[in-house]
């Protein structure tokens, strides 16, 4: 069974994969988990953290609300905290959350905001994503302008949880957000967008 210690290094190693990816620049994307054994509590990273660097020992806790645990006080979580607890809180089944600003998910979001999603369609990666069963299908990654203020953002996404049907939405000029069940699914989910994304990239750049 899972344990904190052992999602800590899990996701630490999955990070650092993604800033060698070119997905995780610098200090930027954040990430979390729900603690295994305390139901109220999500495991986020610190705010601040070169990515190419993380460790296990870069994460911290918060509850529901986003607000540092007592041990955890003397550090700043993820600006984006908020987001990650209106997830859970919307998807009860997510366990892990992950984002990530590539070049792709940052030019497109900006390119495809007046359509307030990236359309994709026919391609068989599709059918790694979450209630799709065929590669002949269509889906929307929604857009949703960046905002600084996490709050008003948060009730945001909240007021649109009818278009989050893939589990997975664009922060314009910013980057990608994924979550699944597991560390698992939620890799899977964040490698089809990135791809799809690239694609879809790919052939603007052709044209």
């Amino acid at each position: 069974m899972a344990n904190e210690i052992t999602n800590r290094e899990e996701l630490a190693a999955l990070v650092r994969w993604m800033n060698q990816q070119g997905w995780s620049p610098g200090t930027s994307t954040n990430y979390s988990f729900l603690h295994p054994e305390l139901s109220d509590v999500v495991v986020v990273s610190k705010s601040g953290i070169d990515k190419s660097v993380f460790s296990s020992e870069d994460f911290m806790h918060v509850d529901m609300q986003g607000t540092p645990t007592n041990a955890y006080s003397e550090f700043k979580p993820s600006a984006e905290t908020l987001i990650h607890t209106a997830i859970y809180d919307m998807f009860p089944e997510t366990h892990f959350i992950l984002h990530t600003h590539s070049k792709a998910a940052t030019v497109l979001s900006h390119l495809h905001k007046a359509d307030g999603a990236v359309h994709f369609d026919g391609y068989e990666v599709l059918k790694g994503l979450p209630n799709i069963q065929t590669h002949d299908t269509a889906i929307d990654v929604p857009i949703f302008a960046n905002d600084q203020d996490m709050v008003r953002f948060s009730a945001m996404l909240r007021e649109n949880q009818n278009l989050l049907t893939h589990n997975a939405f664009l922060m314009e000029k910013h980057g990608l957000y994924v979550w699944g069940s597991s560390l698992f699914e939620a890799k899977r989910h964040l490698e089809i967008n990135e791809f799809l994304l690239d694609i879809a990239l790919t052939l603007k750049q052709i044209k």
